[in-house]
């Protein structure tokens, strides 16, 4: 009887995790490559499952791509891991009756920043489908999607090569009936379903519990065929290595909450064995199996919006004003940075911007420091955010902890690597890029948190993007800073510019671009100052003519900060005159310079 047929009339139960199982017995290195390399492992594997009572078992090809067979230098044996995979578990299968062989391919983004472009995911799904359909599977198993667009592009080109054969898809969920995005689960299968897949139904992530929670989210057309396979349950961490419960019992206690969500297809994920799918065929035997009432889905977007703090005032007309002072890197400064702010506030600065540990070295929160200018100050703070020291856990977590506490504007930035700084054995963490950041604040303004679970409020951030007129190509520059406008940017602002003439370019190259651009000014001390950033600092680049001004200074304190001041005017006037906004950035604590300069700008002004 042909796979559809039989899911018709009966609920199969599928297979469990390969993986973990081959990992348990000792086996190391790419597990798809033991199609190679363990051949009977392989076999003695998915025979286990089949005696357990599995109807579906499926090929030990999840990860046997080209994209991530590369890890290993194995991208070369693609095809050979495919075909060798399908004949093994055809192997195991052999003289069991009405026992299905499903070919399968897993996703290759993972939730997280991907280096693939669409283009490149589509080749490497392409090609493992011809490899494994040649040797003719009785369905295509598609599983551990994240991303719905992957998915739906893979099953396009499951059906462009072979309409008939049976295609189940599988979604995995970042929250409990959501997929990373806000994409209520629901939405994903019916969109499935219009592409044509046969079977639908969730995989991976959670345990049965939070699985069946998601699945009462799901209300789907009558004669739709669910598919369900849990991981046995949370992971731990037991010396280095994920692990999980062994709940063979839990399992079977919760197969009937399966079926009574009409689930025809079930099976098990990470950390499930053959006795987990034991006791799944146990309890299901000649159960039939029943079709789900329509359910009341639930809408992730009824949320109340959260209340509307004050943020940088984008539409300000007249000259606005950005100053950056940086925290201490000492307790013992905090008194002056304190009053630095207040300074700043009072001499008409919209917003006061700290760094978050430039240059990688470590400073007071920048967090703390905020709330305290905030507090005592009465100054507006924004902040940047840099991707290297938070895990992507930790910063949904600081996004949410500035929105508590009224901070409403941040800079997006990547940080520079931790080998620039103090700590230069620390990791750099960037799960986020630059991008990512401001894609992930946009959805927390959407209501939703990266995993797509709803904040029950939308957060209301102003998010900024970082850019650097000081390179060689300002088009190819440009192009990166259209990308951050796309993924959501609502205002820009510079590196350092220490020349007129890029103040120029860098206008006529953005004339095209909507959008507030605060151009960077950075006053130099002393002529040693003015080497060290040229020289040493990334993305930083002086004129020959300001290094020399600066250099004609040296040893002369009073006359090196009044030089810096000077070129800091004539770049402050060109910029003010073509962009109408400024970022001016303190050095080292010296407030009184920018104050000075802010000064300077309201008597024009008045003038």
């Amino acid at each position: 009887m042909e796979f559809l047929e039989k899911l018709k009339k009966e609920i199969l139960v599928g297979d469990g995790a390969i993986g973990t199982l081959l990992y348990d017995r000792g086996y190391s290195g790419s597990i798809e490559d033991a199609n190679r390399r363990a051949e009977e492992m392989v076999v003695a594997a998915h025979r286990e499952y089949v005696e357990a009572g599995a109807n579906v078992i499926q090929s030990n090809t999840y990860a046997a791509n080209r994209l991530k067979l590369k890890n290993y230098g194995l991208e070369q044996q693609m095809a050979r891991m495919n075909t060798q995979g399908m004949r093994l578990a055809k192997q195991a299968a052999s003289g069991k009756e009405e026992v299905y062989v499903a070919g399968t391919i897993g996703g290759i983004r993972d939730g997280r920043a991907s280096p693939f472009s669409n283009q490149d995911i589509k080749k490497a799904t392409e090609s493992q489908a011809e490899a494994l359909m040649a040797e003719e599977p009785d369905a295509i198993l598609l599983e551990t999607y994240y991303d719905l667009h992957e998915l739906v592009q893979a099953v396009r080109i499951i059906k462009r090569l072979s309409p008939e054969i049976p295609v189940i898809g599988n979604v995995s969920l970042g929250d409990v009936g959501v997929l990373h995005g806000g994409i209520p689960v629901n939405d994903a299968l019916l969109r499935l379903l219009n592409e044509g897949t046969d079977v639908v139904g969730i995989n991976c992530r959670m345990g049965p519990a939070q699985t069946i929670a998601s699945l009462e989210e799901v209300s789907v057309p009558e004669g739709t065929y669910l598919s369900a396979y849990p991981n046995a349950s949370l992971p731990g961490l037991q010396d280095g290595r994920l692990v999980y419960q062994s709940n063979p019992d839990y399992f079977k206690s919760q197969a009937e909450e399966f079926r009574q969500q009409g689930v025809r297809l079930l099976g098990g994920c990470c950390g499930t064995t053959p006795e987990h799918i034991r006791s799944f065929k146990e309890k299901l035997q000649d159960r039939a199996p029943l079709v789900k009432a329509r359910a009341k889905v639930s809408t992730v977007r009824e949320q109340a919006s959260a209340e509307v703090g004050n943020t940088i005032r984008l539409e300000k007309e007249g000259p606005s004003i950005i100053v950056e002072l940086d925290p201490p890197k000492s307790l013992t400064k905090m008194d002056k940075f304190l009053k630095g702010a207040q300074a700043l506030h009072e001499a008409g600065a919209d917003a006061v911007t700290l760094a978050d540990n430039s240059l990688a070295t470590s400073r007071i929160d920048n967090l703390a420091a905020s709330t305290l200018i905030k507090q005592q100050a009465g100054a507006h703070p924004l902040l940047h955010i840099a991707c290297r020291d938070r895990n992507l856990i930790g910063m949904q977590s600081h996004l949410l902890g500035l929105h508590a506490l009224g901070i409403r504007d941040v800079l997006a930035v990547t940080g520079d690597p931790t080998k620039v700084g103090d700590f230069p054995g620390a990791s750099s963490v960037y799960d986020l890029t630059s991008f990512d950041l401001i894609r992930l604040i946009k959805s927390m303004n959407e209501g939703f948190s990266h995993s797509g679970r709803p904040l029950g409020v939308q957060t209301q951030f102003t998010v900024g993007a970082a850019f650097n007129p000081n390179v060689s190509s300002m088009d190819k520059a440009v192009k990166r800073l259209e990308k951050k406008i796309v993924a959501g940017a609502d205002f820009v602002m510079t590196q350092p510019i220490y020349d007129v003439e890029t103040l120029r370019l860098l206008k006529e190259a953005t004339a095209h671009l909507d959008i507030p651009i605060y151009v960077g000014i950075m006053p130099l001390i002393n002529g040693r100052n003015a080497e060290f950033l040229h020289n040493e600092v990334p993305g930083i680049q002086l004129t020959e003519q300001v290094r020399k001004r600066m250099a004609d200074s040296r040893g002369d304190v009073q006359k090196g900060e009044e030089e810096g001041m000077a070129i800091a005017k004539e770049l402050q006037e060109a910029g003010l005159d073509l962009f109408g906004r400024l970022y001016l950035i303190t050095p080292f604590l010296r407030y009184h310079i920018t104050a000075a300069l802010m000064n300077d700008v309201k008597a024009s002004a008045s003038s």
